[in-house]
């Protein structure tokens, strides 16, 4: 394939041109924002240059900016947007438990029932308890880990997300929590092998997503994610799947679709039903040191912990639409979405591909160069919300339920249509 760097170079800028000629209203809410705000943004990873579009409403799978552009919403709230953007059913069950009184000040029936649906989901599970978002999840999960274990060093992998203070796109950000990580190539396990021998003693616990989300939905091949089973048993560390994002891949996430049951699982975004929620659980003698009555009981607080609208969004949507048929068709649209995204890059000549899971995969551009990769995928980001269609930037897509048969055919009929154009004045 031609390449030429000014092309790509002069048509990035158009576009970009192009984006700010219609999208002035949003342009003026970031400018609005930024006098309260660092950078008019409270969510890095919704910040995209020249600035991100402010969408006023959405409905369904669809979304509407400030100037009344309607998009194709293909990415699903970071994967957390699983029912849409409207959903009568969960709508009605906020209605009710707002009208039984929120904030009453201790325990309600909600959150035991929710957490026997979760319980009887995961295997993995014997107890659980909730959170927030699965940042907190994750904390609390290598805080019981480091705990009970009596260890310090944790095994992460370079490239994992596990929230705002666990980030390893590159390394050990310096926001993060002042544990001791050993931060390891993901899928090498020889890496993690080594590790384990010359510290295994000290270490409390592998922190692991079956699928790197924000790292570029990289999978973990079967073999990696045993062996790291089979280490962590060997060393009596305990190993914690990351299912914040995975957990929609089957009724028991991706443990269930990979016949591995790890020691502790974290949750969050889809069982809050569309409100914010974490969720830690695992085998009782770890999550028994939770218990408040226990004498060296592992104090976890939380005001909004067991909130009565998140938990009963939680559980109308674990027991009405996060159905064990609803999830294995989502999964299986997901692999025919993906498999027919990677042929028509494929036959357009081969600048991008994809990755992922089932229902959640991420858009990579395809140079030897890192700038050149970089600007084809913003150049294409660029070309396809032109045309109606919304998600990341960095090339994420999460699928969910009301995005159907024909959203998903005009969306590749449409990146066939600027691929081609594309390869026709040598863009891509």
């Amino acid at each position: 394939m031609t390449f030429y760097a000014g092309t790509l170079t002069s048509e990035l800028a158009r576009a970009e041109q192009g984006y700010r000629d219609r999208t002035p209203q949003s342009a003026t809410a970031q400018a609005r924002a930024a006098r309260v705000m660092p950078g008019g943004n409270t969510r890095s990873s919704l910040w995209a240059a020249p600035y991100p579009l402010s969408i006023t409403s959405g409905s369904g799978c669809r979304i509407t900016d400030a100037d009344g552009h309607e998009y194709v919403d293909f990415l699903g709230e970071f994967t957390a947007g699983i029912f849409g953007h409207t959903c009568p059913a969960l709508e009605r069950a906020l209605t009710e438990a707002h009208r039984g009184g929120f904030g009453l000040s201790s325990h309600t029936p909600y959150e035991a029932d929710l957490a026997e649906e979760l319980a009887a989901r995961f295997p993995s599970i014997d107890l659980l308890r909730f959170a927030n978002s699965g940042t907190e999840a994750n904390l609390m999960a290598l805080t019981a880990a480091r705990l009970v274990t009596g260890r310090d060093r944790i095994v992460v992998f370079a490239g994992g997300y596990h929230g705002g203070v666990l980030t390893f796109g590159a390394g050990n950000a310096p926001v993060n929590i002042p544990f001791e990580f050993a931060v390891l190539p993901y899928n090498d396990l020889q890496a993690v092998a080594q590790e384990f021998a010359a510290a295994g003693d000290r270490i409390a616990a592998v922190l692991v997503e079956p699928m790197q989300g924000a790292g570029g939905c990289v999978v973990g091949t079967p073999a990696f994610l045993q062996g790291l089973r089979t280490l962590c048993d060997d060393s009596g560390a305990l190993l914690i799947f990351d299912e914040v994002q995975t957990a929609r891949m089957a009724p028991g996430g991706a443990q269930e679709r990979l016949g591995i049951t790890p020691d502790m699982t974290t949750l969050g975004k889809i069982f809050g039903g569309g409100l914010a929620f974490g969720a830690f659980g695992g085998k009782a003698e770890v999550m028994a040191r939770f218990d408040p009555s226990h004498p060296e009981a592992i104090p976890h607080a939380g005001t909004f912990n067991n909130n009565r609208l998140t938990m009963a969004a939680g559980l109308e949507a674990v027991r009405h639409h996060l159905t064990p048929g609803a999830l294995e068709a989502l999964f299986e649209r997901g692999e025919v979405f993906r498999e027919a995204l990677n042929a028509r890059f494929s036959a357009q000549g081969g600048a991008f591909h994809v990755t992922g899971m089932g229902s959640i995969m991420n858009i990579h551009a395809v140079a030897e160069d890192p700038a050149v990769r970089r600007d084809r995928l913003r150049l294409l980001h660029f070309h396809m919300m032109e045309r109606g269609y919304y998600f990341a930037a960095r090339g994420l897509i999460a699928l969910s339920f009301p995005l159907g048969e024909a959203e998903r055919a005009d969306f590749l009929d449409t990146l066939d249509t600027v691929l081609a154009a594309g390869r026709a004045s040598s863009e891509f």
